[in-house]
């Protein structure tokens, strides 16, 4: 693999995106491939939900993800691969905006994390089956 392993990951549940975040690391090092890390924040600015919402509040939200998307990498990874890592924040819909990263960054890989199933979702989570069900690319997904 040339290419790389897009790892999708919350980074308001750290805990939990952990293991998803190192099995990414191994499988992109077991293939040389660059690891790409990406969260995606919810589009506030969204006609039902905007009004409530500063117009800066969309560019803070960005920041403080990214500053906790680089704290993740760093507690896990180490200073050293985090610095090989490409960091990405995108504003939106998670399933949609990584599959449209993983098409923009060449990615060869998938790696989503899937809470246990409750009732409702019985088999994955609504964003880790939409994402296998529609990735253009292999998805592994990590039980958590």
């Amino acid at each position: 693999m040339s290419g790389s392993v897009l790892c999708a990951v919350d980074v308001s549940l750290p805990a939990v995106d952990t293991v998803v975040l190192e099995k990414a690391a191994k499988l992109a090092a077991m293939e040389g491939a660059t690891l790409d890390v990406i969260t995606v924040i919810p589009d506030f600015g969204m006609s039902v939900v905007g009004a409530f919402f500063d117009k800066t509040h969309t560019d803070q939200a960005m920041e403080e993800a990214k500053a906790a998307l680089n704290t993740l990498c760093t507690n896990v990874l180490g200073e050293d691969a985090n610095a090989k890592v490409r960091h990405l924040v995108a504003v939106g819909t998670a399933y949609e905006e990584i599959l449209k990263t993983s098409v923009a960054a060449g990615s060869e890989l998938i790696v989503i994390g899937a809470h246990k199933p409750d009732f409702k979702d019985y088999l994955l989570g609504p964003n880790a089956a939409r994402v296998a069900r529609h990735a253009i690319v292999s998805v592994h997904i990590v039980r958590s």
